[in-house]
């Protein structure tokens, strides 16, 4: 049997399967969402999300077959790539929602914030499981301006919702690269007393009307907190079973959710229309299955570099999920951060596939010596 078959052979089919599982329903959730706007702006983002589930899942597998150790020589150049693009963005990058965030570069239209997060989960993986000796301080430090030069270049955009995704990553890879637990503490202790000065000095205007939707959502009904009414009144008259794949006279169909995010921020909010708590349940199973089988491979990855890249592409999913499906529901504020493998979202899916390619990789080449 050659190497590359042997690899082929011993891929996580779990893993390929509940990922592949999660991006073909979200195609069928976008076509839901979107196909009642007939020939507008919205009617092909099902098409696109599939083209871009193709692609990411080549990226998939080319990350999976290739020994996830390519990151010691490959991280730094994909960040520096990732912090270029964000300087490019700041002058030429499209404005949307707010945030000059995409960027195009000729047929090709992402936002480098999301490669600039993967290209940090790899710096920050290489850089905790090689430096292990060195005092906890100095590492914190470190990791901080690792972290910190995309989040200022993104924060500046501003994308409040990417940079928010760092503070868990970044915590749980200093968990897990044993940092000691006082610190953490201390971290998280000193990002609450912070909290209020970030609100009412680092927030823009309609940042600040977001919060203010979520914590009195009665104030501006037809204002700032429409849409997350609205969220809440489309889920819940989802029922048990759902209004059922293109019903009719849905908030979605007669426009109370908003067509140009109701496929992406709000794709959560849809799918609790249309396919009710039972849908929403088996989608949020199996986004557990999903992070459970990653949290799998962690627990039996060949050495610390694996383990770290497995927790931070693992952080880095939960965290979207837990983000998206919260201001959907009202837990969180909204944010814009995409559902993973299920809002459209173009570039994002093919950077968590090509996430869990290497998760993957860590599965496959977790007996080969470094």
């Amino acid at each position: 049997m050659t190497p590359f078959l042997r690899k082929l052979l011993g891929l996580n089919w779990l893993l390929l399967i509940t990922m592949l599982a999660l991006a073909i329903f979200g195609v069928v959730a976008i076509y839901s969402a979107t196909y009642m706007h007939g020939d507008s702006f919205t009617a092909d983002f099902w098409r696109k999300q599939a083209n871009w589930v193709v692609v990411g899942f080549f990226a998939f597998m080319i990350a999976s077959l290739i020994d996830y150790r390519w990151v010691r020589w490959g991280a730094l150049p994909m960040y520096l790539a990732g912090i270029v693009l964000l300087i490019m963005t700041h002058f030429m990058g499209s404005r949307v929602y707010g945030a000059r965030s995409w960027l195009h570069l000729g047929p090709i239209n992402f936002q480098p914030a999301q490669l600039a997060v993967v290209a940090g989960i790899m710096v920050l993986a290489l850089f905790l499981s090689q430096f292990r000796e060195i005092h906890p301080m100095l590492r914190l430090l470190l990791c901080a301006a690792i972290a910190g030069a995309p989040c200022l270049l993104i924060l500046v955009q501003p994308d409040l919702g990417e940079v928010i995704i760092w503070v868990p990553v970044l915590l749980a890879l200093l968990f897990v690269a044993g940092l000691p637990l006082r610190y953490l503490i201390c971290i998280i202790l000193i990002g609450i007393a912070f909290v209020p000065i970030a609100i009412h000095l680092g927030l823009k205007p309609y940042q600040q009307q977001r919060i203010t939707a979520f914590t009195h959502p009665d104030i501006d009904k037809q204002g700032a907190a429409w849409a997350i009414n609205q969220s809440l009144i489309a889920i819940g008259s989802g029922g048990w079973s759902g209004k059922g794949f293109k019903a009719p006279n849905t908030q979605i169909e007669l426009g109370f959710l908003p067509a140009t995010a109701v496929h992406n921020d709000y794709i959560f909010s849809a799918i609790g229309e249309q396919w009710g708590f039972v849908g929403g349940m088996f989608l949020i199973g199996a986004f557990a299955l999903l992070l459970l089988t990653c949290l799998f491979v962690g627990l039996l990855a060949g050495d610390q570099l694996g383990v770290l890249l497995v927790v931070g592409i693992t952080a880095l999913i939960f965290t979207h999920i837990f983000q998206n499906m919260g201001m959907t529901i009202s837990m969180l504020p909204i944010t814009g951060v995409p559902l993973p493998l299920i809002s459209y979202s173009g570039s994002f899916v093919l950077m968590i596939m090509f996430g869990l390619g290497l998760v993957n990789s860590v599965w496959i080449h977790r007996n080969v010596p470094a």
